[in-house]
């Protein structure tokens, strides 16, 4: 009873979000009938789901029909799958054109670099409605849409040095990414590099893993993003 009432299913749908890297895509075909796919999944700073799709794909085809989708992502981890966390998003989808949404998603998946400028593939962002999560016994919640997305209305001076931000602390700070990972997250040692910075936190990623670090308070322009990052590695080192 006492995890139950612990239960915040704005934050662990935030952290699911936040730390997702593949999905199951839900389209709906020319008669109605739901196809489902595998897809690689990355995240906008307002945290809207980005994924690349080929429109050779059937999921893509479908979506010239009908652009409602839904997104499921779930906990990694070992053990049974059922006992983690998973997440149904369900909204709609378009092309973008935002080229953060490029930048963000080969961070996340640097092979996909390869064939991202092929003729057929284009990245699309789903904008989110509304989502049901699962999160064990006890632990099932309908998440509105504002608990999904962060705003990031008052953050565009963070947005605009995002990608300066990041290309310095993984050429300059990688001794202190590992840190954060290491002792803040109790993640594996290894070479940890950042590959997003948003008002609410920074994703860090190793190989195939993904971690979610929250600020200790928001964030909106490169200066509070210096103090945060100073702050939480002093933190890290003590």
């Amino acid at each position: 009873m006492r995890d139950a009432e612990a239960f915040d299913p704005r934050g662990t749908v935030r952290r699911l979000i936040s730390e997702a890297r593949i999905g199951s895509l839900a389209t709906l075909d020319s008669k109605g009938a739901p196809y489902g796919s595998l897809v690689t999944v990355a995240t906008l700073p307002d945290r809207s789901p980005v994924l690349l799709l080929s429109r050779l794909a059937r999921h893509t085809q479908n979506l010239r029909g009908d652009s409602r989708v839904s997104l499921l992502v779930t906990e990694s981890g070992e053990g049974d799958p059922l006992e983690g966390a998973r997440l149904s998003i369900v909204g709609e989808i378009a092309l973008t054109e935002d080229t953060a949404a490029r930048r963000r998603f080969l961070l996340r998946h640097p092979s996909a670099e390869s064939y991202a400028s092929f003729g057929d593939f284009a990245f699309y962002r789903m904008e989110p409605s509304g989502a049901h999560l699962v999160a064990g016994f006890g632990k099932i919640a309908d998440v509105k849409r504002e608990d999904l997305l962060i705003d990031t209305a008052d953050a565009a001076p963070l947005l605009e040095a995002e990608a300066g931000a990041v290309e310095h602390m993984n050429a300059d700070h990688l001794d202190a990414i590992e840190l954060y990972a290491t002792r803040l997250l109790g993640a594996e040692p290894g070479s940890w590099r950042v590959i997003g910075i948003d008002p609410e936190g920074c994703d860090l990623a190793l190989h195939q893993k993904v971690r979610r670090l929250d600020f200790p308070q928001r964030i909106n322009n490169p200066g509070e993003l210096r103090k945060a990052l100073v702050s939480l590695a002093h933190q890290a080192r003590t």
